[in-house]
């Protein structure tokens, strides 16, 4: 998958902008502030309909206007082309166009431009409550599949139900209704997310080996109250609790992923290169899943590159990244002269961006 073409209107910092990409490496470069990470969000609107931050489309809407719109030229691997535009109005709301055609429902784009994120924000998933890591996992599977996403949306939707019955002494027939709705997606969430925890793992190691050049082992391990037993029969045995709390104790929406470094919590014994080099090899192992089953190399956003890291591990990580498997890249730091002697060192070739005020220049 490659993005040929950008052009921004009053997103963020960024009044108006029209940018033509490289197929391989596009570096931008700039003082904090500048907008250097707002143009990897404009490009992360186009291939999901949402920002890479946790905000809302409102926040994205450059400072005194009433929208913005963010319009993208892609090309998939088998060479066909695709337009994209990502439009938001505050009265109106959100449209998002594929070749002029708007679609009806927004979840129907996701998978369509597969995308992968690197950022600093990432250490959510380690310091951050289990919520995140769902939230991750969640991400990552909607994007190959629609199938999951669907299921969680219905899990979703029974677990509001049930917890809004819950406050209203609801009869048991009319609680077995909702524990059967619940169950019925829960079976199928827990095995696509045990599967996929399964292909990440071997993944995750290999790429941190290459990143830390094998000085620590490290381990993923997904845990679920279902790996106990179905969750119809977890409903039963917490019925009372439930009925006491008014809400559900049980089910995938308490689901967490562990990450570990030498047998160790990775949150209270890995440094923060450590912790940094973790990350990104379970990015980079979601891409590699994410190519496999979209059948398109997804784009890759690095921001902040030099984030915790040794110019070492960013060289190994660039050397990576350039390689055959991966496809068009986007990186940012405010630092040109290092993000330069790194790129040499590594020995790749690449596209480099000034950006000042939101203005991105060759």
């Amino acid at each position: 998958m490659i993005l040929d073409t950008l052009s921004i209107i009053n997103f963020k910092n960024i009044a108006e902008g029209q940018i033509t990409l490289s197929k391989q490496i596009n570096c931008f470069v700039g003082d904090n502030g500048a907008g250097k990470t707002n143009i990897l969000d404009a490009v992360h609107y186009l291939a999901l309909a949402r920002s890479m931050h946790t905000i809302t489309d409102s926040q994205s809407v450059r400072h005194g206007e009433e929208g913005f719109v963010v319009d993208g030229n892609f090309k998939h691997d088998d060479g066909r082309p695709e337009r994209v535009v990502c439009g938001y109005q505050r009265r109106a709301g959100k449209t998002l166009k594929r070749n002029g055609k708007e679609y009806e429902r927004l979840s129907e784009h996701v998978g369509s431009f597969p995308i992968v994120v690197v950022s600093p924000s990432d250490t959510a998933l380690i310091s951050d409550s289990a919520e995140e890591r769902r939230r991750y996992v969640n991400r990552f599977l909607s994007q190959i599949d629609r199938g999951y996403m669907s299921q969680l949306i219905r899990y979703n939707s029974a677990l509001q139900e049930r917890n809004k019955l819950l406050k209203t002494n609801p009869s048991e027939e009319m609680l077995l209704i909702y524990d059967a709705m619940l169950s019925a997606s829960a079976d199928a969430i827990f095995k696509r997310r045990t599967e996929i925890v399964g292909q990440l793992k071997p993944l995750v190691e290999e790429y941190y080996a290459m990143l830390s050049d094998e000085r620590e082992s490290v381990d993923i391990e997904y845990r679920s109250e279902l790996q106990n037993g179905s969750l119809a029969e977890l409903l039963l045995q917490s019925r009372q609790k439930d009925f006491v709390n008014e809400f559900t104790s049980v089910g995938v929406h308490r689901d967490d992923i562990q990450f570990s470094i030498g047998g160790f919590a990775l949150r209270k014994f890995g440094s923060q290169g450590q912790q940094k080099s973790f990350l990104i090899a379970l990015k980079l192992a979601e891409y590699r899943l994410l190519a496999e089953h979209v059948g398109d190399k997804p784009i890759l956003l690095l921001d902040d590159l030099f984030d915790k890291l040794d110019m070492r591990r960013v060289a190994q990580l660039l050397r990576l990244v350039s390689g055959d498997m991966f496809g068009q890249i986007f990186i940012t730091d405010c630092n040109k002269h290092r993000l330069q002697h790194t790129l040499s060192e590594a020995g790749v070739e690449y596209q480099l961006f000034h950006v000042n005020d939101g203005s991105a220049t060759l």
